[in-house]
């Protein structure tokens, strides 16, 4: 078991993702998206391997285009039946990650929170119970294997309440292969904080334990979140955390015309 969790589809494409991870690492153009199967160069991964992943999984993730290479994107996609969903991508180099989550993690959490262990076992409770706060937050969780870091280098941070419950979460992760311009660019997302807690900082909190471990552990030379153009609160997030807009990419995910947005 790999710890698939979610509806039928999200777990039958966190199981592609998972059967892809040796074709990602070797492949030019390929990246791991977590939740799909992904590229971060069309040209260089090619259009007839797109196709054929579309076909069978219906929804396919695009890392840092060059906005000059979207309007082409759009086209491709579109003539096939597919729309294309973008993201915001904020960017910090280490430095500039470091000072502002050092401070944000130094002044420590709420009275009754705590800082808890990493998941270790890809179908184990602990690890469910990380993946059922994604869910009821709105955000569509990893596998297991990907959370608990055992099919590549991973970061996955948790706070607990007073009750031992999973409070607040977040992951980070390397996406990119050696063939790519962003190969040592972590990703960071995955920011869940349960409903009760809201508004004690604990997103930020959480948010920058995880950069801090994609710097020291994982040694990114980058890090980059995505958020929708209208979350202003995550928005507000990742600044405080030392990122900022880059207007120079974009991501995002081709979905069939008439679905509905497969994350926000």
């Amino acid at each position: 078991m790999s710890g698939y969790f979610g509806t039928k589809l999200q777990q039958r494409l966190q199981a592609e993702a998972e059967a892809s991870i040796d074709f990602i690492r070797t492949t030019p153009g390929a990246c791991q998206t977590g939740r799909t199967t992904g590229c971060d160069d069309p040209d260089q991964f090619g259009w007839e391997l797109i196709d054929k992943i579309l076909n069978r999984d219906g929804i396919f993730g695009f890392r840092m285009i060059p906005p000059g290479k979207v309007d082409e994107l759009r086209s491709r996609l579109a003539k096939r039946g597919y729309r294309f969903d973008t993201w915001d991508v904020f960017v910090a180099d280490q430095a500039s990650a470091l000072v502002a989550s050092e401070a944000i993690v130094g002044r420590g959490l709420p009275d009754g929170f705590v800082d808890r262990e990493k998941p270790t076992e890809p179908d184990g409770e602990y690890t469910a119970h990380i993946q059922a706060l994604m869910a009821v937050s709105g955000v569509v969780p990893f596998s297991g294997s990907l959370l608990a870091g055992t099919l590549g280098p991973a970061t996955t941070v948790v706070v607990g309440d007073e009750t031992g419950a999973v409070a607040a979460t977040a992951h980070g992760y390397l996406p990119h292969n050696p063939y790519s311009a962003y190969h040592r660019y972590a990703w960071g997302g995955l920011v869940a904080v349960a409903q009760s807690h809201r508004g004690r900082g604990l997103g930020a909190y959480i948010n920058a334990r995880m950069i801090l471990n994609v710097f020291r552990n994982l040694h990114a030379t980058h890090i980059y979140e995505l958020v929708s153009a209208s979350n202003m609160p995550s928005r507000r997030m990742v600044e405080s955390c030392g990122l900022r807009p880059d207007p120079a990419v974009v991501c995002g995910a081709a979905m069939p015309g008439e679905s509905a947005r497969f994350t926000h």
